[in-house]
This record gives structure tokens, C-alpha cells and sequence, in this order.
């Protein structure tokens, strides 16, 4: 007999069995685990939120979902990268308050938003990007958050949203040009430490 796949037991955990976030666990972990790595490794050297603790701080508040009607495995990942760059912002944006903004959470964007090889971004700047993205395209802003906090594929962020590739990848071009435009802009103005 096959193993159960996300799906099935996403529909079993929006039914209320018990049991199964238990038989989730080991179908999302290492995906989860890859993507908390990938964040993390990007951090500055000295960050104290290990991988393992943003995936389980990201599990649990993903099972801890009572308003979410999981769809299936896309969905699941597209709100795991909601949650993972909800727990990282709050964490820079600890670490800033504690260190009244002297220490930059710095963020390569190079796969994400195209930007030049040198370039680094803060990323409670990102974030702030990415909020004033959402009020002029809600869709853009989400396949960036789904295409760089959720590690998704083109396809897997068109599944995600109910939309076509095609459209994905133009709305993915246009949102890359305009955070670079948006986050280079509070470069220049002084707005990001």
C-alpha cells in the first residue's frame, strides 16, 4: 500500500482527526527542513534561531491553523512560507529593537529578486518591500513571498494561486524590477539602516 501523500492528510487534519499532524511530520519535514536552511544561510553569521527551531516554531503554527481549508502539498508550502518569513521578520525585528537598529539582518536576493551579485538586503527591508508591493499588486507580492520564502517553482506558485505559469512568470519579472527599484530607493534616502 502507498504512503499517504500531504494532500490526503491535510484534508484528514481540516476533518479534525487527531492523529494526523502526526503522519504529516514526516512528509513535510525535510522540505521544511531545506527551506530553513536556505533562510538561514543567508543570515549573518551569529543568528541565534537555528533550522530546527524555525521549523518547528512553522510546523506548529501551521497545524495550529483552525481558519485554513488546506487545499493540498502547494497550498500547505505556500502558507509554510507565509509563517517562515512572518517568524524571521519578528526575529530581525527583535534583534534591530534590541540593538537599536545598529545590526543590519542582511539577506542575498540574488535567486529572489535578481539583484546584483554584490547586493544584500535587510530584511525587515524586504519585508517592508514586499507590504507596500502587496497594496499595489496583492498577487505579485504573494509569488514573491511564494517563489522566495516558500521555495516554490513556477508551476508549483501558479498551482498555488490558480493561475498560469505564463502569468506567474510575468508577474515574477515585474516584482523583481520594482522591489529593486523600492528597496534601492531606501537605500538612497536613508530609510534602511
Amino acid at each position: 500500500m502507498p504512503p499517504p501523500d500531504v494532500t490526503e492528510i491535510l484534508q484528514e487534519v481540516r476533518a479534525g482527526d487527531k492523529d494526523a499532524p502526526a503522519r504529516l511530520i514526516p512528509l513535510v519535514y525535510d522540505e521544511l527542513r531545506r527551506l530553513a536552511d536556505y533562510y538561514l544561510r543567508q543570515e549573518r553569521p551569529d543568528h541565534t534561531l537555528q533550522p530546527t527551531a524555525l521549523v518547528h516554531e512553522a510546523y506548529l503554527k501551521l497545524i495550529d491553523q483552525t481558519r485554513v481549508d488546506w487545499q493540498n502539498r502547494a497550498h500547505f508550502f505556500s502558507v509554510a512560507a507565509q509563517v517562515m518569513r512572518r517568524i524571521l521578520v519578528d526575529h530581525a525585528r527583535r534583534h534591530k529593537a534590541m540593538k537599536r537598529g545598529g545590526f543590519q539582518q542582511k539577506l542575498s536576493l540574488d535567486e529572489a529578486v535578481d539583484y546584483s551579485e554584490s547586493s544584500d538586503v535587510d530584511l525587515v527591508a524586504l519585508d517592508d518591500a514586499l507590504n507596500a508591493l502587496e497594496q499595489l499588486d496583492e498577487r505579485q507580492s504573494r509569488i514573491v513571498e511564494l517563489r522566495f520564502f516558500g521555495g516554490l517553482t513556477i508551476e508549483e506558485t501558479a498551482e498555488a494561486i490558480g493561475v498560469s505559469p505564463a502569468t506567474v512568470k510575468a508577474d515574477w519579472s515585474m516584482a523583481k524590477a520594482w522591489l529593486r527599484l523600492e528597496i534601492g530607493r531606501g537605500y538612497q534616502h536613508g530609510d534602511v539602516v
